[in-house]
């Protein structure tokens, strides 16, 4: 699959639960929409990144993209330490500057 270098970059750092090379993937003020939360620049998103590892475990496979309006949509398989595992979710990114503007996680 044909991904935006940047969401690339996030994808294989979260594989690999860089959360140094995770966090370089998001602009300073960017905004992160996941369960139910919101979470904004870069040290509020740093704990959600550390968090969500430690607590899922998880590992990703992109299944498909596609550009909505100034959105890439990817759809995941996303597997781990969480019931129903694994599960599909879209994960719907806003790039600016070759950064991580927005990124909202929806099942």
């Amino acid at each position: 699959m044909n991904l935006p270098p940047i969401i690339q970059k996030y994808v294989d750092a979260s594989n690999a639960h860089d959360v140094k090379a995770i966090l370089v993937c998001f602009a300073n003020d960017a905004v992160v929409r996941d369960e139910n939360a919101t979470r904004r620049g870069k040290i509020d998103i740093g704990h959600w990144i550390t968090t969500t590892i430690e607590k899922y475990k998880f590992q990703f496979e992109p299944l498909s993209s596609q550009e909505r309006g100034n959105e890439t949509v990817v759809s995941v398989e996303v597997s781990g330490t969480f019931p129903g595992s694994p599960i599909a979710l879209d994960y719907y990114f806003t790039i600016a500057n070759d950064k991580i503007a927005s990124l909202t996680i929806d099942s």
